[in-house]
Parts: structure tokens; sequence; C-alpha cells
């Protein structure tokens, strides 16, 4: 139980920096004009509609199970 409650905070931990770094990155105020310059470790947007497609399946695949 321990072992998978520390992979589950190892993963939260990760996500959670690279966040941060990556918000540091394109802030201009923490960079001014060389913001736009900088690149970010994650794509954000396309994580995002990634999220959004696992949502939508996970959803649709419970309505299917769950009317049987």
């Amino acid at each position: 139980m321990r072992t998978f409650f520390g992979m589950i905070l190892g993963a939260l931990l990760l996500v959670g920096g690279v966040y941060v770094y990556d918000s540091m990155q394109t802030s201009s105020v923490a960079n001014g004009q060389v913001a736009q310059a900088n690149r970010t470790i994650v794509n954000w947007d396309v994580a995002a509609a990634d999220w959004q497609a696992l949502k939508g399946r996970a959803h649709d695949d419970w309505v299917k199970i769950s009317s049987k």
C-alpha cells in the first residue's frame, strides 16, 4: 500500500513540478521579452485535449457497462 501511495505521490509531484517550471519559462513577468523564445517541456494544450478525450471515452464506456 505504501508503494502504491508513493507512486501516486511521485507522479503528482512530477506533474506539479513540470507545470511550475513551464509556467516560469513562459511567464512574461519572469523572463521579459525572452519568454517567447523559451520552449516548455509539455505542450499543455495537447495534454488537455488528450485528458478530455480520455474522460469522454471513460464516461462512454461506463454508460455502456452500466446499461447491461
